[in-house]
């Protein structure tokens, strides 16, 4: 809703509330009403415009503030405000509003807070309101300001406030518009100073405003404002709001300064230095605050009396008064000032500008410097109050926390010595009352701040309880608020003017720049004198800031607090390095390095420290804890020890490239650190890294309260990043960091820290060298002349006073000494982090330092052995990485190369250089040296252009003399023959075999890089293998002689290519070839075996290259005597070739032998697949050599262990795929080598089928395992495949017929040791024989048909092959190396498998269907049996139904029964077609067995077993049964309409009728007295063949039925059961009613027959059911039938009444040749008696069988009781009486059993002509 909108409602309700009272208020109003209604944008512009009616509209609001009525008044100040803010309100009418709102000011409180409103509406919207209009607006607010009530009062105030900014916001648009004011606009004003000055409007009114402010304030009468009185505390209010928003403006207005200086700031003074008055006292300090934050170049002379006053009222200083009496501040004054002091502090620019505006041009006021020490005397004034913190001083030091914390304290009093005390007492986790002592004094936010700082609480009349500490915690803020500023400046233009600098094309980029050299930089620019106003600042306070700082972090502060002054401290530390200032630097970071690391407690921990090994007692206990006796743990670091090493670790970063000298200090510093953090966990390791010490790290907290408490919540809250991370690890890595940035450093920079680090390592040496438990014996002097080593003077000795100084740490003769020094493990870490400087930049920087100093540690006998050691693994990793860097070949890579290997050699040679030679350490050394070697080899040896001769001197001057070896047995010689000593510097085997193994892998590697090596540094390789390969070591001496003489074989023939060096390299090549062929029959399996390979992989390698001559010498000269030697020798374990036991692995020597065989099996089928087409097959003898080929391989199957089946038929496969690439000249000779292979599989396959019984233990044969018979099949698939790809054309059926029968006996071997789980997945023996038989063409003759039986028996074998099988126990030794914990772990104890050929069964069927499709018009599988054998195949899992085997263990497959009977179904479908298509092309005997088989597989699933479906839910019983119909409506339509063929014979259809009939019954029934139930089949339905009867005599049988159905049964009342399926049988039902009916015209003959040969059946499946309700009904009286019995009586007269037959089939079906009589019958003889012939006549009848049941009808019409009934929908019949066809409409009707049978009944009548 708009404001006029609201203007009109207001208006209504002013017309509607004077109505009576005030008419003439009313009229106006109305009139107002109509003006604003007839145009409200007209009046509101005649309002603005003051038009003419302007005064209508204003009237009835003037008038009501006339009334005196509050109600009317409130409404037409709202109205005046609605107008206001439509801006509808002429100028003119302001000055009567302003009256008007004057005489209301005495109404109640709505009216007063509504003139405020309205005022200030006005006052902001009518910008032009100005002089004495303005003052009497603003009047009135200061009226209403003035109220008792306290809400006017407060709204009041701010409105105030609104309205004098408002005013003096004017101005600032005054001066921001483009136009100056006119002249006659300007208003001359008198200034403070008596001068005058035009002034605008706005400036004017500001002016005038603030005047009166500043006079009210002083108690002076106003100029302006018209006011007699104002509270000061308000004026103070109002300025300090005006200065605030606006001291922009004030700067730019001279008057306004003027203001300022000759009235605020007098004011000011007066009011600070006169007796102080709390309310009035802090409204001053605020407003002091703002001038000198604002306007200290403006008011510097006042700004500097107000800061000399605040620093006296901080000091404490008195005023005195009155003559020599002295008042003294109170403290709320004193913590006034330093709050306002804060901000000041807080402030960094403004600080600067101080110490410039003072310190710097008026010497004598030195207000900074003055501020500084006034802060420093504050917070030391009283250290009683701030405590003594417990943790500075260390963890487990009692002597050294006491004295400390005396000492920093600084008093000596009883309050003090309590105070130490419980600092002490919680710093080792004592309990409560003492602990609480502890917490009484020192600094925290918790304690000591306010939760609203003084200066803000305005609305306090008196000073607020302020805790005692709380001056001092302001003071250590100012001291971190200054340290901060120094920081937040001097960083930022630190890093821009050293670090992001503009740097040259290819400069790298600065990360740990030198000091900032101030004199350098442009001495106009503001940056330099800002910075140098910084450098004075620093260089003036640093004594006191760092005497307050290192007072205040001892004290007892809380964790917020000591980071603060940590921060502070790291602050200070920066700036003085980054300005250049060394000696504050040095300080700060000594007074850093004290508190980090206390000097106690690295003594402590080599004198006095150790465990408790007692139970300590209570009294003993607290003693401890009360510090009267010894610590209760380790000595160490407390948690804040902590922080202040990692702020002076982080110091240390930052200023890395300026500290020169300095480094010596934080080195030792940080040495301490690593020592004492590592405490009785020192922990050495290559790069420098350092293990974390145990139990030497306390935090020093207390202990968590039990409650849960404050403390419980600072523990999980988030800590401040100083104090995190302080746990030891860190704290290392953080000292780590430091020596990885060294890479950072220049040059010079650089030199000066590896110089520091070393003198630092050499001094540590030096000491533990001199120690006599070292030496072991003698004088120290001698020691100590021992120490100057052959590599420099870095390890002079010193006296033990100077070396206690300089590290910090006492080493006393009966400790025992460190393992390691802290300088040797960081110069390591630094060395490699700056590896490229050691390469590129000349030596004397850091590599002749660095390795100067570590060979004369390794060098010097007398220094502990695993310093010795930690500086050659130190060295050894320096060599290691420098080769790698060398990028580029060139002169310098040489020069590396020499440096690092003559370095290298030297500690090679240390053992000769010391003069030990027996000493262990020495060998240590030179295993080192060797190893380090070797990773230069391994990382950069292709690389190296020299040293190759120093290189195999090193190599060679590690090994013995020959080892002499045995022509016999090498095994047993290397046991018994004695060896030789060691070489010269060994004491030990031992040592010797280290060292030996260390120098072959480096011999090892110079081998891969022999096309490096000249013809001179090959022969010395060859020699040095030589004596490498007469080591004992039989690993060595396999590699050497095999494997890395093969690879200067390649070598050689890589160089043999050049015809000029040819006869030279091949002689070579040859007289290798004959060594590794000797050694291929070796002893010891590991040479055997890399012999073999490396024959091989000779052959193979250059196979190519070379002739048939060698050839043929490679093949009968090595390849087949190779196999004959290894195969005689397995023999020869075995004992013979047919022994050995069938159930248990073979021993390891047979394995080895095996696993041998094996090898050379495969490296022989290599050689045949990559040269038997290119090479071989060439060969004169080949023909030869191929049988001899085979013959192998067909012997290692047979006889061989079965590990090496598998390989030896792989290795055929692959020739026999590599004789696919074979030229068709040669044709012929692979037409041979194709048909020796099939004999050899055919051999091998009559052996499968042998084995594969139960009993093959006994022909004393070796199992197949299942890759052996995949390997196997892989063969013939191959051989097939090749062959079928050159010749195009099968194999003949005879041996299609042999493949396939040992195909089958490979799938049904049964005593193979692996097999796997083929439930979900075929087996890959499995898949390999489906594959194989589906390659195979069926375009032949009599192909079809056996694939088919073949596949048609794979699927029974779920059912009838399916075995357990039993795994073996095998017998391993127990010392076997070569057989897998695995193995042994399987064959453990027996595991029961059971093969189930479940997976075969699921991949046939489909298969089987698809082969059929294809085929079904192929003569040859019905004539010759085959369908009926695939049928017979689909039988036993449709019987089995539910109890077949799962179909899978993981999966969700069908059951086997549905996907058989899937298939089956697809095949029925074609089959009675194509039968009938083939006429008399097919055998009848072959028909009848065809449909014999169906029939038997419908019978089978209609009559199977589904109780189990019961336990189902409903929906799957619902599923299966629906799934089962498929079998009803397969009979239907694939079945019935071709059973009728003459070739069926009768006995099918009759028992196709009988199984139909018996899976119709829906309750079992109680049979009647002598009813059979049928004939021509016994109750389970089983197929018989039915006897011949004579033609043309009737059915004795058939007649007894008839008979026998007329006896009625004696009745029961027992409960009958239901079948499972009711649906199913009623389908089965309706089946019979349709084969028995005449609704299928198609095939009328064959349907007569089917329907004249089952009419018996239905007779009998109905009257069974009529017979028993007849029987049941007169016993059962009025108890209901169960459902099932009503709604089958219903369904069966329905079907009975419905069904019309073929004429004649009753007589028929009883006639003694049903088949003959169906279509035709005998005439009727009218020579009958009546009743036989009417009985003849009604047996030709369609509806002839309701005749037979006239007596059961009649006895149902006439039931005396109730009968069933049941509503039915039935289709509607039009007037013929057949169904309406497709457009059916059902009609539903009430249906009993008694109109049923009356309906037939009417029905036989009709058919009897009664009543026509």
């Amino acid at each position: 809703m708009s404001s006029l909108a609201f203007l009109v409602t207001e208006l209504q309700s002013l017309a509607s509330e004077t109505r009576r009272k005030h008419p003439e208020v009313r009229e106006a109003a109305e009139k107002s009403l109509a003006i604003l209604r007839a145009s409200p944008e007209q009046a509101t512009l005649s309002l603005s415009a003051d038009g003419p009616q302007s005064d209508d509209l204003l009237r009835p609001v003037f008038m009501g503030c006339a009334t005196k009525n509050a109600k009317v008044v409130a409404i037409s100040l709202g109205s005046l405000t609605r107008l206001i803010s439509l801006k509808a309100v002429p100028m003119s009418a302001v000055p009567l509003i302003v009256t008007t709102m004057g005489d209301c000011m005495s109404q109640g409180v709505d009216i007063q807070l509504r003139i405020l409103q309205t005022l200030l509406s006005l006052i902001t919207n009518f910008p032009a309101i100005h002089g004495e209009l303005l003052g009497d607006a603003l009047l009135l607010c200061f009226k209403l300001q003035e109220s008792r009530i306290a809400v006017v009062s407060s709204t009041a105030a701010a409105t105030l406030r609104q309205l004098v900014m408002f005013v003096v916001d004017k101005v600032v648009d005054e001066d921001r518009q483009a136009n100056e004011p006119q002249p006659n606009q300007l208003t001359p004003t008198t200034l403070p100073d008596g001068t005058q000055k035009l002034l605008g409007p706005s400036a004017c009114d500001a002016f005038a405003v603030f005047e009166d402010l500043c006079l009210l304030a002083n108690g002076e009468n106003p100029g302006f404002l018209k006011l007699d009185w104002l509270h000061k505390t308000f004026a103070l209010e109002l300025i300090e709001s005006v200065m605030t928003n606006y001291h922009e403006l004030f700067r730019k207005r001279s008057e306004l300064l003027l203001l300022l200086r000759h009235h605020l700031c007098p004011l000011l003074l007066k009011s600070l230095s006169e007796h102080p008055v709390f309310p009035l006292t802090l409204r001053s300090t605020r407003v002091v605050f703002l001038l000198v934050k604002q306007f200290l170049a403006e008011l510097g002379t006042e700004a500097e009396v107000f800061l000399m006053l605040l620093i006296k009222i901080i000091g404490g200083e008195s005023d005195g008064h009155s003559g020599d009496h002295v008042t003294p501040r109170p403290q709320w004054m004193r913590v006034l000032a330093m709050e306002i002091m804060r901000g000041l502090c807080n402030d960094a620019d403004l600080m600067r500008s101080i110490h410039t505006l003072y310190d710097t041009s008026h010497p004598s006021s030195p207000i900074f410097s003055s501020l500084i020490t006034s802060l420093k005397r504050l917070l030391t004034e009283k250290p009683h109050l701030l405590g003594s913190s417990a943790q500075m001083g260390g963890v487990g030091v009692v002597g050294a926390q006491m004295s400390e914390a005396t000492s920093t304290s600084g008093f000596e009093s009883v309050g003090g010595g309590v105070v130490g005390m419980a600092g002490i007492v919680a710093n080792a986790a004592v309990s409560g009352v003492v602990g609480m002592m502890g917490s009484e004094v020192g600094l925290s936010l918790g304690r000591s701040a306010m939760k609203l700082q003084c200066i803000d609480q305005l609305d306090k009349a008196d000073a607020p309880p302020i805790p005692e500490s709380y001056i001092y915690l302001l003071g250590m803020q100012c001291i971190a608020s200054i340290c901060e500023g120094f920081a937040s400046f001097a960083g930022p233009v630190y890093n821009s003017i050293m670090v992001q600098r503009p740097r040259a094309a290819g400069d790298a980029a600065v990360r740990a720049p030198p000091s900032l050299e101030i004199s350098t930089l442009p001495s106009d620019e503001p940056i330099t004198k800002q910075l140098k106003t910084v450098y004075a600042m620093v260089e003036d306070g640093w004594p006191a800031l760092l005497a307050a700082l290192s007072f205040i972090i001892s004290t007892n502060l809380s964790d917020e607090l000591f980071v603060d002054v940590l921060a502070s401290y790291q602050a200070m530390t920066n700036v003085s390095g980054m300005l250049g200032l060394t000696t504050p630097r040095d300080a700060f970071v000594t007074s850093l390095s004290k508190f980090a690391i206390p000097s106690r407690v690295v003594s402590s921990l080599d004198q006095s420290y150790m465990e408790p090994s007692t139970p300590r007692t209570a009294t003993t206990a607290f003693s401890e804890n009360l510090g009267l006796s010894g610590p209760v743990q380790p000595p160490g670091l407390s948690e804040r020890n902590l922080a202040c090493l990692k702020v002076l670790v982080s110091s240390a970063l930052f200023l890395a490239g300026s500290l020169g000298e300095g480094w010596f200090g934080v080195l030792e510093a940080l040495q301490n650190a690593d020592y004492v953090l590592t405490f009785k966990g020192t922990k050495v390791g290559r790069g420098g890294s350092v293990g974390p010490g145990l139990r030497s790290v306390s935090t020093g907290l207390p202990a968590p309260s039990a409650s849960g408490g404050p403390q419980q919540l600072q523990q999980t809250a988030p800590r401040h990043p100083l104090l995190s991370d302080l746990d030891a690890e860190s704290v290392l890595s953080a000292i780590q960091r430091l020596f990885d940035a060294s890479k950072n450093l220049d040059d010079g920079a650089f030199k000066n820290f590896v110089e520091a680090l070393c003198k630092l390592s050499g001094e540590m040496v030096g000491m533990q060298t001199q120690v006599p438990s070292v030496v072991g014996g003698g004088d120290a002097k001698e020691s100590s002349e021992d120490v100057s080593s052959p590599g420099g003077s870095l390890l002079a000795p010193v006296d033990a006073a100077h070396r206690r100084r300089v590290s910090g740490i006492h080493l006393p003769p009966s400790r025992t000494l460190r393992s390691g020094d802290f300088g040797i493990n960081k110069l390591g870490g630094v060395a490699l982090s700056n590896i490229h400087r050691l390469v590129y930049r000349s030596p004397d920087v850091a590599w002749d330092t660095i390795t100067v100093h570590l060979l004369s540690v390794i060098l010097l006998p007398l220094a502990p052995q695993s310093i010795r050691i930690q500086a050659a693994r130190t060295l050894d990793d320096i060599l290691i990485v420098i080769p790698r860097n060398l990028s580029s070949p060139g002169e310098l890579q040489g020069k590396v190369q020499r440096r690092v290997l003559d370095v290298l050699a030297q500690q090679v040679m240390s053992d000769h250089a010391v003069g030990i030679p027996g000493s262990n350490i020495n060998s240590e050394i030179k295993r080192m040296g060797l190893e380090t070697l070797h990773q230069i080899l391994l990382a950069s040896g292709h690389t190296l252009v020299v040293g190759w001769e120093t290189i195999f001197q090193m190599l060679g001057s590690v090994c013995k003399p020959a080892f002499p070896s045995s022509p016999a047995n090498s095994s047993a010689s290397l046991t018994t023959t004695r060896p030789k000593p060691p070489p010269l510097g060994y004491t030990t085997e031992k040592n010797y075999t280290a060292n030996i193994k260390v120098a072959f892998q480096s011999l090892t590697l110079v081998c891969e890089m022999l096309s490096l090596l000249s013809p001179e540094h090959l022969r010395l390789c060859i020699t040095t293998l030589g004596q490498f390969g007469r080591q004992a070591d039989t690993n060595i001496a396999l590699t050497a002689a095999e494997s890395l003489l093969w690879g200067v074989s390649d070598s050689i023939q890589s160089k043999r290519k050049d015809s000029e060096k040819e006869p030279e390299y091949s002689a070579l090549w040859m007289s290798l070839l004959l060594e590794v062929l000797g050694l291929c029959t070796d002893a010891r399996p590991e040479v055997r075996v890399g012999a073999i390979q490396t024959l091989f992989r000779s052959i193979q390698l250059y196979g190519a290259t070379l002739s048939l001559e060698t050839w043929d010498e490679c093949i009968w000269k090595v390849t087949f005597p190779l196999l004959d030697s290894i195969t005689a020798a397995m023999r020869r374990n075995l004992g013979s070739p047919s022994l050995g036991g069938t159930t248990e692995m073979s021993p390891p020597s047979d394995q080895e032998w095996d696993e041998s065989k094996v090898l050379a099996l495969q490296s022989i089928g290599n050689i045949f697949h990559d040269f038997l087409a290119l090479k071989i097959i060439y060969l004169d003898s080949f023909s030869k050599a191929w049988d001899v080929f085979v013959m192998h391989i067909q012997d290692s199957v047979l006889f061989d262990s079965r590990t090496t089946n598998a390989p030896a038929l792989r290795c055929l496969e692959k020739a026999i795929a590599a004789s696919a690439g074979v030229v068709p000249e040669q044709k012929e000779r692979v037409l041979e080598s194709w048909e020796r292979v099939w004999q050899a599989c055919d051999e091998i396959g009559g052996a499968v089928l042998k084995r594969g019984g139960p009993h093959y233990a006994q022909s004393g044969l070796k199992p197949f395992t299942q890759e052996s018979l995949v390997a196997f099949v892989d063969v013939i698939r191959s051989t097939r495949t090749v062959r079928l790809s050159l010749e195009g054309q099968e194999w003949p059926l005879e041996r299609l017929g042999r493949l396939m029968a040992i195909l089958k006996g490979v799938l049904t071997y049964q005593n193979s040791p692996d097999y796997r789980p083929d439930i979900d997945g075929l087996t890959p023996v499995q898949a390999v024989v489906i594959e194989t038989v589906s390659t195979i063409s069926l375009s032949g003759s009599g192909v079809p048909s056996l694939v088919l039986r073949d596949l048609s028996e794979y699927v029974t074998l779920p059912f009838v092959a399916a075995f357990d099988v039993q795994a073996p126990v095998p017998m391993v030794p127990s010392s076997s190396s070569l057989v897998s914990d695995s193995i042994k772990r399987s064959t453990s104890s027996q595991i029961q498998k059971r093969i189930t050929y479940i997976a075969l069964a699921k991949k046939c069927m489909p298969m089987l269907v698809d082969l059929y499709t294809k085929f079904q018009d192929n003569q040859e599988i019905y004539a010759d049996g085959t369908l009926e054998v695939v049928i017979s195949g689909y039988s036993i899992p449709i019987k089995l139904k539910y109890e077949c085997p799962a179909p899978s263990k993981f999966g969700k497959d069908p059951p086997l029964w549905k996907t058989a009977t899937t298939s089956f179904l697809k095949i029925v479908k074609g089959c009675g077609e194509q039968i009938k298509s083939f006429k008399n092309n097919i055998p009848d005997e072959r028909v009848e067995g065809i449909w014999r088989h169906v029939l038997d597989v419908f019978r089978g699933g209609i009559l199977a077993d589904c109780s189990s479906i019961e336990s189902l839910s409903l929906e799957a019983q619902e599923a299966e049964e629906n799934f089962d119909l498929s079998l009803v409506a397969s009979l239907e339509i694939d079945v019935i309409p071709h059973l009728g063929d003459p070739r069926v014979p009768d006995y099918l259809v009759i028992q196709l009728a009988k199984v139909v009939a018996q899976g119709s019954k829906i309750v079992e029934y109680r049979l009647p007295i002598g009813f059979s139930g049928g004939s021509g089949a016994d109750s389970t339905g089983d197929v018989k063949v039915a006897p011949k009867q004579a033609k043309g005599k009737k059915s004795v049988q058939g007649n007894g039925v008839l008979d026998e159905d007329r006896n009625y049964a004696l009745g029961t009342t027992e409960q009958s059961s239901t079948v499972p399926r009711e649906r199913f049988s009623y389908w089965c039902l309706d089946l019979l009613f349709l084969i028995c009916s005449d609704t299928a015209k198609d095939g009328e003959a064959s349907r007569r027959r089917v329907a004249a040969l089952s009419l018996s059946s239905l007779l009998s499946r109905c009257r069974m059911s009529l017979l028993s309700y007849v029987a049941d009904e007169g016993l059962r009286g009025g108890m209901p039938f169960p459902r099932t019995r009503e709604e089958e009586l219903l369904y069966i007269l329905r079907k009975l009444h419905e069904l019309t037959l073929w004429p004649g089939s009753l007589w028929a079906a009883l006639s003694d040749s049903p088949s003959n009589f169906c279509v035709e019958q005998s005439p009727i003889d009218s020579s009958l008696p009546p009743s036989a012939l009417i009985a003849d006549a009604v047996r030709r009848s369609p509806k002839a069988h309701l005749f037979h049941f006239y007596d059961v009808l009649c006895e149902i019409a006439a039931a005396p009781r109730p009968v069933p009934k049941a509503w039915v929908a039935i289709k509607q019949k039009d007037r013929s009486g057949r169904s309406s066809g497709d457009e059916d409409v059902e009609e539903v009707r009430e249906l009993d059993a008694r109109s049923l049978a009356k309906d037939c009944l009417k029905e036989i009548g009709r058919e009897m002509g009664v009543g026509r």
